[in-house]
């Protein structure tokens, strides 16, 4: 069971007042020294203003257009994701995925003012809000849902399931259909906001679906992602497009046809971590930013080469060869969330690592301007790192990133070979880079103990680069050292375990279970390895290191094999209790309450 939603008038009213005070004392925040690192940008619809969501710092900047003259900087909420602006209104919505807040904010005299933040909770991410400004539908992540909220009485008045980890939506101009991009279930899902149903889910080896958005027909919605095409890692396999590659899909939102994809990569010089994207308001152009390698793609709409389910390796030739049709523009740094000016001739990105926004000659198809957010610092060690994480143009003809099987340095949803196990053809699920340091030893099987060693063999054989300085080194080991989980969504505002939860843990320390016999320690792992009975005779080695249990709520592949989908899977199944250390199976409410437990780590 989901924690219960919280609107407390008097938790509110605190909320309220807080928000306040600290909004008052950050009349410093536009001349901080700082990393902002824009990852959105919002073009008001009277094309007066720009906000941006700067989530290293956890600000917006309101800037004029098209002067780009700052004029405010205001605290939202933490790691802040996705901004929408309110039909009809100067009122803008910003989701907080850490700290589980829908900011409400109006530009007012050049300055944002506060409205009010509800708390949301589940991780919200992507927003839609419905044309006459009464509901915003928001993403839980953590839920699996999407949250209906009524923007009058600022509250939850519903839910709709969606497919696991929701993060970008959109809404259909006439409120008719919401698309979903649910990347644990590596797909894109559809919904009827209306009857609250959800109509057809497409799955597609989806990583990290982008941004989304739908035809002014309301006929397609259009995004891009990564696909892995689950084949271990070789040179080979890589300069064909046969391991990650890039992909921009639509499918019709009435669920009356396939999807339909076309391929981006050029041989030898492939795109990575796309991310935004947009059309221009005639749509005759498709707009996306490639976060990976740096730059910004320009599609001519008419004539692409979309076929239904997948695309060819690469991008059709063409195509590629015809720069009135296909143009990429070099930007740097990390472009992030765009939008496009009202007559079609200006793209605006969010640039994550130059701290800036970019301003786009789409006609000239060149970088016309930038504008700095704000006073930064020279980069830091661990700063330097993130930047060597985030840059496909590490791996061999620049196809993917460490970000892009590590989603923002943690897990995601497939089973993938990579040869760090010691044999190839033995899938395993990714493991998360969050709190690095304190889980040795590395890999599934345990045998790396020395992080500096698994950095380069990750830079060498996975990434199939170069094998990195020791400066490079340096920097990204400083990098994951801060790399830490967000608050757990599942747990109490307090920080303590719910009712359920506090049952989970005694059965998790039970003889029963006997979880804690390997499972121990703040990091919930022994540091040892053991043969629990679940290898493959391709295994290198036979005995499987003790995964770390926090965060286990964010994976929807569990086990090295990814074979068990739930928390419920797994204690039922071959590494149930009875299997494992423990005395027996457990009992139903033993086993409801134990997953409310794992779900809290």
């Amino acid at each position: 069971m989901l924690p219960p939603l919280r609107f407390r008038t008097y938790a509110a009213l605190l909320l309220l007042v807080a928000t306040r005070a600290a909004l008052a004392a950050d009349a410093g925040l536009l001349s901080a020294v700082v990393d902002r690192s824009p990852v959105d940008v919002l073009l008001t619809a009277d094309e007066k203003f720009l906000v941006t969501l700067n989530q290293t710092s956890s600000t917006a900047t309101l800037l004029a257009w098209p002067s780009g003259t700052r004029l405010d900087e205001v605290a939202v909420g933490k790691h802040p994701v996705a901004i929408a602006q309110i039909p009809g209104t100067s009122e803008l919505l910003v989701s907080g995925h850490h700290d589980g807040s829908l900011t409400q904010l109006r530009i007012e005299a050049g300055k944002l003012a506060l409205v009010r933040t509800l708390d949301l909770g589940m991780q919200p991410h992507g927003i839609a809000i419905t044309a006459d400004g009464g509901l915003a539908y928001v993403a839980q992540t953590a839920a699996a849902k999407i949250a209906i909220v009524d923007l009058a009485a600022g509250k939850i008045v519903g839910q709709i399931e969606s497919g696991r980890w929701p993060r970008a939506v959109a809404l259909s101009s006439d409120g008719a259909r919401l698309a979903v991009a649910s990347s644990g279930d590596r797909g894109m899902s559809i919904i009827d906001p209306v009857s609250k149903t959800l109509l057809q889910k497409t799955s597609f080896f989806g990583l990290n679906i982008g941004h989304l958005q739908i035809d002014k027909q309301n006929e397609y919605v259009y995004f891009p992602w990564m696909i892995y095409r689950n084949n271990p890692i070789s040179v080979n396999n890589i300069k064909l497009g046969w391991i990650l590659a890039s992909r921009i899909g639509r499918i019709k939102i009435d669920g009356a046809s396939a999807r339909e994809t076309f391929s981006l990569d050029p041989p030898g010089l492939a795109i990575a971590d796309v991310h935004g994207l947009a059309l221009t308001p005639d749509e005759k152009h498709l707009v996306v930013s490639a976060s990976g390698t740096h730059e910004l793609l320009i599609y001519k709409n008419e004539g692409l080469p979309f076929k239904e389910h997948g695309g060819t390796d690469h991008v059709d030739p063409e195509l590629a060869k015809d720069r009135s049709r296909f143009v990429r523009i070099e930007l740097g740094g990390r472009p992030m969330g765009l939008r496009i000016t009202a007559d079609g001739k200006g793209a605006i990105v969010a640039n994550y690592f130059k701290n800036s926004l970019q301003i786009v000659d789409l006609e000239n198809r060149e970088l016309a301007r930038e504008i700095d957010l704000g006073p930064a610092p020279e980069p830091s060690l661990e700063r330097r790192g993130e930047a060597i994480f985030y840059d496909a143009r590490r791996s061999l003809d620049q196809w993917y990133s460490c970000h892009t099987c590590h989603y923002e340095g943690g897990i995601n949803s497939v089973t993938m070979d990579t040869l760090n196990d010691g044999s190839g053809g033995t899938y395993k699920t990714v493991l998360s880079l969050e709190h690095l340091h304190e889980t040795g030893p590395w890999t599934w099987h345990g045998w790396q103990t020395d992080l500096r060693s698994a950095m380069q063999k990750s830079l060498t054989e996975t990434m199939q680069g170069s094998s990195g300085s020791a400066a490079d080194v340096d920097a990204m080991l400083a990098f994951f050292k801060q790399l830490k989980l967000p608050p757990n969504p599942f747990r109490e505002k307090d920080g303590t375990l719910s009712a359920a939860a506090q049952r989970g843990e005694q059965v998790f320390h039970s003889r029963a279970a006997a979880c804690a016999t390997c499972h121990s320690g703040p990091a919930f792992t022994d540091g040892k390895t053991h043969d629990v009975g679940l290898g493959s005779n391709k295994d290198r080695y036979s005995e499987f290191n003790t995964p770390t249990l926090r965060g286990v709520y964010q994976r929807v592949k569990l086990l090295h094999t990814g074979k068990a989908s739930t928390l419920e899977e797994v204690l039922t199944g071959a590494h149930a209790p009875s299997q494992v250390a423990g005395e027996r199976d457990l009992t139903q409410q033993e086993l409801a309450d134990i997953v409310e437990y794992l779900k809290s780590l």
